[in-house]
């Protein structure tokens, strides 16, 4: 019930029209109720009539009192006919209006929900979601917001239905003979027996299909980010063994559930035979016993094959849900995480030249330390250069000034603010980053740049970010130049161009705090160096934090910290360090033994 009452957060705010649809619902079986008895009425009236013995009571003996016509004539017939026919005609009107209501409903409840799980991904942090692999989030996403939809819609509109069916059956039939109930009574237990079953059952493959369906999609989705390595590995014959596993082991299940189905519906549809039959045995017998008439006969096969017909709908959906709740409770669970780096309630905002310090910060990811007390002053405008082997914590130390990661120890302040007091729009506001794991969307090359800004931003400041960024020349001879389509993370680009590209992109956002965490890996020296040369003149008083493995990155830093094991080795300028002899001069020296740090013609053909 967890679940549901989750889900009715969603479905309330359409509970009205959800309530007319209902209404309409209504009217459409009162409508269904109403033709069996005017089928018996023409049969009774229009056809069996005996003047000797005319039909005494029934719900509907108004209409044959003599001011539609007299029995057993053509104007009683045609009287009926029309009646028949408007009520067929306004059942199938009020149907009509009830499906396209109950499905707009449903419609809107399917977006909200895809809404509503796309910005609960955004708003975690990265820790919590590297807890769901790619299949599993896209299946969250995509399939369960389209079927637990369902259980609001159509599944709770069939319930209903079924429901004033079978009882309103009951009670016309308890008018023409109580009987008449002798069948559903009997049948009833064993059909719930059957049911009960029946979703036990269900529900634990319900739940075995969708897993299986999330791994599918994370083999698509790796395969589809990964499509070079394994060409490169001729891998593809491995990679079709695994997906083809996946895709049997559904196939199994799915035909495991189509056997169910199977089995169980022909229990049901046994059912429901032995209660029409039966029926029209219980109901032959009252007519010839002479307590009713043949046209009640009639009616009461088709309101017992009503009632048992809805009451097999009542076990399909109740099938249907056992799906929908696994859905649901995957659902419920995504959407209910807490992020690990909660949003602030308040309205602060940082200055536009931030002074940034760390003061005793340490940083556990998991069951393991990554940072271990690090100080550190950044003021507005301080060059600073983070170096380090890899797993030292280059990346995490970046990442937690702008709260990707949160501090489990010490504090990160912005004007002596500590930034969890800040809103994190305001604190990511401070800071331009970028990944050496570049991401471009598939989109032009302007519209990648442009990405902070897209409304605001001009063909002027693209063009002049990309120069800025040594990006302008390898663009225009693209086909389309800016207007040049890129695939999905960069496909087409080089690991450089792409780089270059993100820098471009970072630059546009003009943020006071830019952020290379090891950007400069895909370039060339002398690539790399006209690169920093031109984002130092274009910006020369922003603040500038650079992590990088080759120094040739930090060599005209201000400051320049080495890291190990998460912790400050060493610190100084480049100058300072080098004297000192440590782990930068180890790592200096080795980079430059062959002389290419001052290569300024090395690469120059990447222009």
């Amino acid at each position: 019930m967890g679940t549901f009452r989750f889900g009715l957060k969603y479905w309330k705010k359409y509970l009205p029209l959800s309530l007319l649809a209902k209404g309409f619902s209504l009217i459409a079986i009162l409508c269904d109720i109403a033709l069996p008895l005017l089928d018996a009425g023409m049969i009774d009236y229009c056809l069996s009539y005996d003047a000797s013995s005319p039909p005494q009571g029934g719900i509907l003996s108004f209409l044959y009192t003599g001011a539609l016509g007299e029995p057993m004539s053509l104007t009683l017939f045609g009287n009926l006919a029309l009646i028949f026919a408007g009520v067929f005609l306004v059942r199938v009107v009020v149907l009509y209006c009830k499906n396209v209501t109950f499905q707009w409903c449903g419609l809107r409840m399917e977006c909200t929900l895809r809404e509503q799980t796309y910005a609960k991904l955004l708003e975690l942090d990265g820790e919590t979601i590297s807890r769901y692999n790619m299949g599993e989030l896209l299946t969250t996403m995509n399939r369960d917001t389209i079927i637990f939809k369902e259980m609001y819609s159509r599944i709770s509109m069939n319930l209903y239905d079924s429901t004033l069916m079978i009882a309103l059956s009951i009670a016309v039939l308890s008018t023409l003979d109580v009987f008449l109930l002798i069948i559903p009574v009997v049948i009833t237990p064993f059909f719930v027996v059957a049911l009960a079953l029946y979703l036990s059952k269900s529900r634990k493959l319900f739940r075995a299909i969708r897993e299986g369906y999330s791994l599918i999609n994370l083999d698509v989705q790796e395969n589809i980010d990964a499509v070079r390595i394994v060409r490169s590995f001729a891998a593809e014959e491995k990679e079709l063994e695994k997906f083809d596993a996946c895709n049997e082991h559904v196939y199994d299940l799915s035909v495991a559930q189509v056997r169910l189905t199977a089995k169980y519906n022909s229990i049901f549809m046994g059912f429901q035979q032995a209660g029409y039959v039966g029926t029209v045995i219980v109901a032959v017998l009252l007519v010839l016993s002479g307590n009713i008439l043949l046209g009640s006969l009639t009616a009461a096969t088709t309101y017992v094959t009503k009632i048992i017909s809805h009451i097999t709908q009542i076990s399909r959906s109740a099938f249907m849900m056992q799906n929908q709740l696994v859905s649901g409770g995957r659902l419920k669970k995504f959407l209910t995480e807490e992020s690990a780096v909660p949003d602030a309630p308040s309205a602060l905002v940082a200055s536009k030249e931030p002074h940034i310090r760390l003061d005793d910060v340490s940083v556990t990811l998991g069951e393991k330390q990554v940072l271990k007390h690090i100080t550190l002053d950044i003021p507005f405008g301080k060059k600073v250069g983070i170096m380090g082997g890899t797993g030292s914590g280059k990346s995490v130390l970046l990442k937690s000034l702008s709260r990707i990661f949160d501090v489990t120890g010490g504090s990160v302040s912005l004007d002596g603010v500590d930034v969890r007091d800040y809103p994190l729009e305001a604190v990511r506001a401070e800071y331009a980053y970028v990944f050496q794991d570049v991401f471009l969307f598939s989109n032009t090359v302007d519209a990648n740049i442009a990405f902070a800004r897209p409304e605001e931003c001009s063909e002027e400041e693209v063009f002049h970010a990309a120069e800025v960024a040594q990006a302008a020349r390898f663009v225009e001879k693209l086909e389309d130049g800016y207007a040049t389509i890129i695939g999905e993370r960069g496909m087409g680009l080089s690991g450089g161009q792409k780089q270059r590209i993100s820098i471009a992109r970072a630059l546009i956002k003009g943020a006071p705090v830019l952020i290379l965490d090891d950007a400069s890996s895909a370039l060339d020296m002398a690539t790399e160096k006209r690169v920093l040369a031109s984002l130092k003149a274009e910006r020369p008083q922003n603040t500038l934090l650079i992590s990088a493995h080759r120094v040739s990155s930090v060599m005209d830093c201000d400051e320049i910290i080495y890291l190990r094991d998460g912790e400050i080795a060493e610190r100084g300028t480049a100058e300072e360090l080098i004297a000192k002899g440590g782990a930068f001069a180890a790592v200096w020296k080795l980079q430059t033994s062959d002389g290419q740090l001052d290569d300024s013609s090395y690469g120059r053909g990447e222009l």
